[in-house]
């Protein structure tokens, strides 16, 4: 038997971990594509802004539904059966999208959006989890770059092929590369890792106490997200920013991102999410609060990359300090759960951030968010005072990973 040290790529699971990546930002491409298309959809089929809104938030609140209720199945054994359905139903939303004109079909399609989004994103990361304990930080933060990748080249992508081919073209490519997709996962190990057997999963992971605090964190971390998404393009466009540098902004902002998450996954590993997650929200909150203060374009420009920057290393750290909280069987419950939370606290932080904006004006709504913010991370450290301890040495056996409730 060899004795030799694996390959440094082969111990980091590059090869093996590749097709997952691939995957899951097949499914981010095609649930970020809609966002470039919401003024053709007006235009082409006379859809109101009002019930633009209903479509966007229809895909959240799936998505977020799925991740809560479903997740769990895929720790009982039914990953392969989440991955696969999720991308029967993207491949059917997308269909249903590029050929239909009327409002309940399209929101239906929506829905299926939704639904295939969130029941594959937390079936990928339980493969990811329990593929390597060793390489866990790691790890997520390639799954997280591929997502990311996935959530900015898809408007991007759906743009160009609308303004050539039409509006209902980016939906017919992305269904077929949800089909692709689909055939390429019926050829990969889905069902790896321990399974939960248990019920009352949700309960027993509250109970944790560094799952709470990632939970906090997760706040902390999704209501600048969904700030940014209700307030940036006006508060720039109040600065004299043009539609392009608009849109610049908004893709440089989640560039460092890309590239930073896996060495944010593998600080948080080694040093421990939480202490990583605390610097980074606490230097987040800051640039949160300058948003209304600074004044000038070009110093919130600024101040934005040093906040991409910072989410760089929250983002990964709490996925991380989710998956070090429970058992290996609940891995994808764990996921599912830190999933649903931050799209609820985006999706009513981009609720009020709007109000708050028109009514009490910039600084009192940055303010706002950087306090509740600081909540946030305050709350989410009070929870533990003790970390589980960093896994750079552990075993690769997910026997071998503390138990649930351990500190």
């Amino acid at each position: 038997m060899s004795t030799q040290p694996a390959a440094p790529a082969e111990r980091a699971g590059v090869p093996r971990l590749l097709p997952y990546c691939l995957l899951s930002g097949t499914v981010s491409l095609g649930y970020g594509s809609i966002y470039a298309l919401l003024a053709d959809l007006r235009d082409t089929y006379g859809f109101t802004e009002a019930e633009l809104g209903v479509i966007t938030a229809a895909g959240f609140l799936t998505g977020l539904l799925a991740q809560l209720f479903l997740a769990r199945h895929a720790d009982r054994g039914h990953a392969a059966t989440m991955v696969h359905g999720g991308l029967l139903a993207a491949t059917a939303g997308m269909i249903g999208a590029a050929f239909v004109g009327h409002f309940w079909t399209f929101l239906l399609s929506r829905i299926l959006l939704g639904l295939g989004s969130g029941a594959v994103a937390p079936a990928i990361r339980r493969v990811v989890v329990n593929q390597s304990r060793e390489d866990l930080g790691v790890n997520l933060g390639k799954l997280a770059s591929f997502d990311l990748a996935g959530f900015v080249l898809g408007p991007v992508l759906a743009a160009v092929i609308a303004q050539f081919l039409g509006v209902r073209a980016p939906f017919i490519a992305l269904a077929v590369l949800d089909l692709i997709a689909l055939a390429a996962s019926t050829r990969l190990p889905l069902s790896g890792g321990p399974q939960s057997s248990g019920s009352q999963v949700m309960r027993r992971l509250l109970a944790v106490p560094t799952m709470r605090a990632a939970l906090f964190a997760c706040v902390a971390f999704y209501i600048t997200v969904g700030t940014f998404e209700a307030v940036w393009a006006v508060l720039l466009r109040d600065q004299g920013a043009s539609t392009w540098l608009i849109g610049l902004t908004l893709s440089l902002f989640t560039v460092p991102m890309i590239f930073l998450a896996p060495l944010g996954g593998r600080l948080s590993q080694r040093r421990g999410p939480m202490r990583v997650a605390s610097l980074s929200i606490a230097l987040a909150s800051l640039c949160t609060l300058s948003y209304g203060l600074l004044p000038g374009l070009w110093l919130l420009l600024f101040v934005s990359l040093i906040h991409a920057f910072a989410d760089s290393f929250t983002m990964p750290a709490n996925q991380v300090a989710a998956a070090m909280a429970g058992r290996a069987e609940n891995a994808s419950a764990a996921q599912g759960l830190l999933g649903a939370t931050g799209l609820a606290a985006a999706g009513l932080s981009g609720l009020v951030s709007g109000y708050a904006y028109e009514h009490f004006g910039r600084a009192a709504l940055f303010a706002g968010a950087a306090v509740l913010m600081t909540v946030c991370l305050v709350l989410g450290m009070a929870s533990v005072r003790n970390e589980p301890r960093p896994m750079a040495n552990a075993s690769r056996d997910p026997a071998s990973v503390q138990p649930e409730g351990a500190t």
